[in-house]
């Protein structure tokens, strides 16, 4: 029973359905993986896929450790003797894990306090006596406690430790502590300051000395960057909240008789728990929170955009010559075939201080002469600018079958100095296997990108702010998500890819690359069972996403598991396709004319586990990254100097942050879109609209060489003007309604005219573009005729309401010549 309910919350908390709650969880405690649930238990879930899957993870886990950390509250506090069924109820049916604290926080053993302090002096009576308001005066009640033993030496040292209880139960009230943040949430503010004496030579943190924002709309990034500048020592970062309506809140809760002498003290012991403990409490909290919610934004947003680069088309079939670009120490060459093999290597130094322009160009010549190399990858590091115009010098003197692409080089010399490469290139040069490392970037992102530390593939936002665990959990899901949507070819892939297939772990990756040196090549899924540490568990779990080309079974070369194996056969039968010729074009055709419903009835299946399986035959060879763009080719440089506003560019987008996105256009500067500037329509975030990898058609707006700022647009100009023409027409209509609300104060009298007459009253139309209300009983308080339609008269403002626009008038006992938009 508990189980479920706990399943049907973390349904809500994930928004999904109980009964796909429910089977994810349980296939989670099976042992089961997040890619093996999505890809072949679709009939189980409601087909989730590993998003939702995770959300559901996550929730059953969170919840899973409140129900644990309630049990631990309810023990600690029966231990106390003080577990009332009313508390215990309170505790129990919490559902999140700041109202059990709250709830917790009156029992917690603290450090000595000055309440503690107050009651081992035996003043708690007094407290209570004060909070009750009754009896005799405070000072003649304090009079009773004043005891120089127990260091109270006079009435006031009596009321003032009476006090400091009071502040202290107020602060730990768990319904104070809630309205008091929820009110905190609702109008305070955030505030950021110079820090007194504090230096920023570079004007990092400038817009934040003086910087003030509700917590309600404070963006994300701006939290992480006041985060940064207070830990610099730069900034000093504070929650303010207007403190009049809360201590009106705390007063009309704990003063039970606002006129007695018993009212001040409690005042003071609220003003007290206010400022001393429920404010500074509450503001760690809320920044905490803040900080909490932003940095899972960082996080989404360094997910997306590691997502999007490895899931970047992989440009198979060419051979690619990689170029490390360098100053003093040349740049490194590498030409690599079509399968990423390693022909040749090679060190030009076309740029200072060596300056050998002639003799680079001779080498590269040489290259592409020997080598039918079809594209030229540039790292965008150190000298990245000077060795594109260098290449594109270069490719001027050839026939022009070659091009160029900048390649996005983070975290190449990583995996340069790494283990990883050290086994792959043993008698390499650091700077030659980051040649090798761009040149494959090229070819297939996903497997040279998975060899490297996620956090270093340089498209984060803010991601050295952030909780490196959360980050580093994060970035692993999206890795293990991207490569098994792709799949692995179990004969070409590096154990760096396949540890990142479902179920797999390091160990097992590298053990079956080298059963399969060993072997020279796997010819069948089936020889994967040999492989040491590859039990049967997890074999059901990583083979569906391992692909053996060329195998005997062509159902090997599939996505189909062998566990569907038979249902597979049946389903090829039906269409009347022999096995061999699955992937052909006629067998493609036959498959898509089968009914998933009727072919699922006649093989005793579930429809969408056959329908997935048709899919899967159809297209066998399917690569989820052939829907994304191929990188862009260039042949010529261009640079920010001949830039001119309204120019129209292709770019490559680069990174996405929070307020928009850096695109590569080709002239050694990325330049910015603003989100306002991604589409004439609101746009929620960037995300929504573009991921690195993209080509995106933009237009220049504005190019500053000075300061190499690039201000790009995706709106064209027509679109640009039509929006500035409607932003000008709001603008004019919000200043007409800033007037107008002028103009329609109670008691103004304005002239108008009789639109339309109901039973109940005329409408008057007094140029608001909407008309007021001229009720029946008005005419006959007055002793007045309703007016008829078309009539002119006199009317007086009785009320308007700004958010509604509703407007009720009433007669004014004046002709029209005297005038409009005046009191009476």
């Amino acid at each position: 029973m508990e189980q479920e309910r706990l399943a049907g919350r973390a349904a809500e908390r994930a928004g999904v359905k109980a009964n796909q709650a429910r089977a994810v969880i349980a296939l989670l405690a099976e042992g089961k993986t997040v890619p093996f649930i999505a890809r072949y238990r679709k009939e189980a879930t409601g087909s989730l896929d590993e998003v939702q899957i995770k959300a559901v993870e996550d929730a059953h886990r969170y919840l899973v450790g409140l129900e644990e950390r309630k049990e631990e509250v309810l023990r600690l506090i029966g231990e106390q003797g003080k577990l009332d069924a009313d508390l215990e109820a309170a505790i129990r049916g919490a559902d999140v894990l700041q109202r059990v604290e709250d709830l917790y926080r009156p029992f917690q053993k603290k450090r000595k306090t000055r309440a503690g302090v107050a009651k081992e002096r035996g003043l708690e009576p007094l407290a209570d006596l004060l909070l009750a308001g009754n009896g005799r005066s405070p000072e003649q009640e304090a009079s009773r406690f004043v005891d120089e033993e127990k260091d109270v030496p006079d009435i006031q040292a009596a009321l003032d430790g009476a006090k400091d209880i009071i502040a202290e139960r107020i602060s730990d009230d768990p319904g104070v502590r809630e309205m008091v943040r929820r009110s905190v949430r609702r109008s305070g503010q955030f505030v950021t300051s110079l820090k007194k004496g504090a230096e920023d030579p570079k004007g990092v943190y400038e817009m934040y000395y003086d910087y003030e924002e509700p917590l309600r709309f404070i963006k994300p990034h701006r939290v992480l960057a006041a985060n940064r500048g207070e830990k610099e020592g730069v900034l000093k970062v504070a929650v303010k909240a207007e403190e009049g309506p809360i201590l009106t809140m705390l007063e009309q809760k704990f003063i039970r008789r606002p006129n007695s002498a018993h009212a001040a003290p409690i005042r003071e012991a609220a003003a007290d728990a206010w400022k001393r403990l429920l404010l500074p409490s509450l503001e760690r909290e809320i920044r905490g929170e803040l900080t909490e919610q932003a940095e899972e934004q960082a996080i989404r947003i360094f997910s997306e955009n590691l997502k999007r680069l490895l899931l970047q088309p992989p440009m198979r079939g060419r051979m690619v010559l990689g170029v490390d670009p360098a100053f003093r120490t040349g740049c490194k060459l590498a030409v690599v075939d079509e399968a990423g093999r390693l022909l040749e290597l090679g060190v030009i130094y076309p740029h200072p201080p060596q300056k050998a322009r002639d003799e680079a160009m001779r080498k590269v010549a040489a290259l592409l002469r020997k080598h039918p190399i079809s594209v030229i990858a540039i790292g965008n590091g150190t000298a990245s600018r000077e060795t594109e115009q260098f290449i594109a010098d270069c490719l001027k003197e050839t026939d022009g079958s070659t091009s160029y692409v900048i390649v996005n080089e983070a975290g190449a010399s990583v995996y340069s100095a790494s283990e990883e490469a050290r086994r792959e290139f043993p008698d390499l040069q650091v700077e030659q296997r980051s040649a090798v490392s761009i040149a494959r970037r090229l070819q297939d992102p996903l497997s040279e990108l998975v060899k490297i530390d996620p956090k270093s593939v340089g498209v984060g936002q803010y991601q050295h702010d952030v909780s490196q665990k959360n980050l580093a959990e994060q970035l692993d899901f999206v890795v293990e998500t991207a490569v098994n949507r792709v799949g692995v070819d179990v004969n070409t892939a590096s154990p760096s890819l396949l540890q990142h297939v479902s179920g797999l772990s390091r160990a097992v990756a590298d053990n079956i690359a080298t059963a399969r040196d060993e072997l020279g090549r796997f010819t069948s899924r089936t020889q994967l069972k040999k492989v040491p540490r590859l039990g049967a568990k997890t074999y059901e779990q990583a083979v569906g996403f391992l692909r053996v080309p060329g195998a005997k079974n062509p159902l090997d070369t599939t996505g189909v598991h062998p566990e569907s194996y038979a249902l597979a056969e049946t389903i090829l039968d039906i269409a009347g396709v022999g096995k061999n010729e699955i992937g052909s074009d006629e067998a493609a055709e036959k498959l898509g004319q089968l009914d998933p419903a009727e072919t699922a009835a006649s093989a005793g299946a579930g429809e969408v586990t056959v329908r997935d399986i048709i899919e899967t035959l159809m297209r066998p060879n399917r690569d989820p990254r052939s829907e994304f763009p191929q990188p862009l080719l260039r042949k010529e440089v261009l640079s920010i100097k001949d830039l001119k506003p309204g120019m129209e560019m292709e770019g490559t987008v680069r990174n996405v942050v929070d307020f928009g996105a850096f695109v590569d256009i080709g002239v050694g500067q990325d330049g910015l879109v603003h989100k306002s500037k991604m589409s004439v329509k609101a746009v929620r975030h960037p995300l929504d609209i573009m991921a690195p990898g993209d080509i995106v058609t933009v237009r220049v707006e504005e190019a500053d060489p000075k300061k190499e700022r690039i201000a790009l647009s995706m709106i064209s100009e027509k679109e640009q003007a039509e929006k500035e023409q409607q932003e000008q027409s709001r603008r004019k209509e919000r200043e007409a309604r800033g007037r107008m609300s002028v103009d329609l104060q109670p008691g103004a009298v304005l002239e108008g005219t009789v639109k339309e007459l109901r039973d109940y009253g005329a409408f008057i139309e007094v140029g608001t573009g909407r008309p007021g209300l001229l009720h029946v009983s008005k005419a006959r308080n007055n002793g007045r005729k309703m007016p008829e339609p078309g009539e002119r008269l006199m009317v007086k403002v009785e009320q308007h309401d700004r958010k509604t626009g509703r407007l009720s008038l009433d007669f004014a006992d004046r002709d029209p010549g005297k005038g409009s938009g005046t009191r009476e």
